[in-house]
């Protein structure tokens, strides 16, 4: 049994995840299934006829105010979206989905996972932000042909083996209109209790670009990696590339 001092006011994923990982260093988690459900415990233990809306609501408030230390990768995802779609793949709890929809964007989301898509999903109607979740695999995303404006991959490809990240890849090519935006943790070893699968560097971000079809690619390190790519229905001729990359 997993005792904390969280309360209503205190409840919100990064709250929960720095509790955790004290847990997982002194050795009484191990792997990314204890994990999971001493998290869903954690918070069903709050105090509260609905402890996952105090979750919901101070996560998403810590990320708007820039306190949560998972702001600046929502910050930076926020300022490279293109048009007024998007489609977050591999959305979890989907926070950035709905901070997304709360700024007015038209959002949709999918995760493999049916649990995290109900969740979301019953979240998007008690907060009334609109946010469509459906259950969908990165590699095989359930939508047409060039659907929304911009696909964004946040914290998802470390959990695909490598044929899986360029099926992934490719599919958010081929339904996003203008932008497709990776973002990546460089970790020095990779995350067991998150599902980490890869330890991650600029040179993978790079291998990826070349790996799949596209009109455009740029290459950054803030918070980790990022990989933005242009699809070919964009009508873009040219290949970009970071010049410092290309001396890897």
């Amino acid at each position: 049994m997993i005792t904390h001092d969280l309360d209503v006011t205190a409840i919100s994923d990064a709250s929960m995840i720095a509790g955790l990982l004290t847990l997982i260093d002194d050795g009484v988690l191990v792997g990314q299934r204890e994990f999971e459900a001493a998290a869903v415990a954690i918070v069903e233990s709050i105090p509260h006829d609905d402890p996952w809306g105090c979750f919901y609501r101070n996560t998403l408030d810590e990320l708007a105010d820039q306190t949560s230390p998972f702001a600046p990768v929502h910050r930076r995802a926020r300022a490279e979206i293109v048009g007024d779609s998007v489609l977050e793949v591999g959305s979890c709890f989907g926070f950035f989905a709905l901070g997304c929809a709360r700024d007015g964007l038209d959002v949709t989301a999918c995760d493999l996972s049916p649990g995290a898509v109900s969740m979301l999903s019953a979240a998007s109607r008690a907060l009334g932000i609109s946010v469509r979740a459906r259950v969908g695999d990165a590699r095989a995303l359930p939508f047409a042909d060039d659907a929304v404006d911009t696909i964004t991959l946040i914290h998802l490809l470390e959990h695909l083996d490598d044929a899986g990240i360029i099926s992934a890849l490719t599919e958010a090519l081929r339904v996003a209109r203008h932008r497709v935006v990776v973002a990546v943790p460089f970790e020095a070893e990779p995350s067991p209790h998150f599902g980490h699968l890869h330890s991650l560097g600029e040179t993978d971000l790079l291998n990826w670009a070349s790996s799949v079809t596209h009109a455009g690619a740029r290459i950054d390190v803030n918070h980790g990696g990022w990989l933005i790519l242009t699809p070919l229905s964009t009508g873009a001729s040219f290949r970009q590339i970071s010049p410092r990359l290309l001396a890897v």
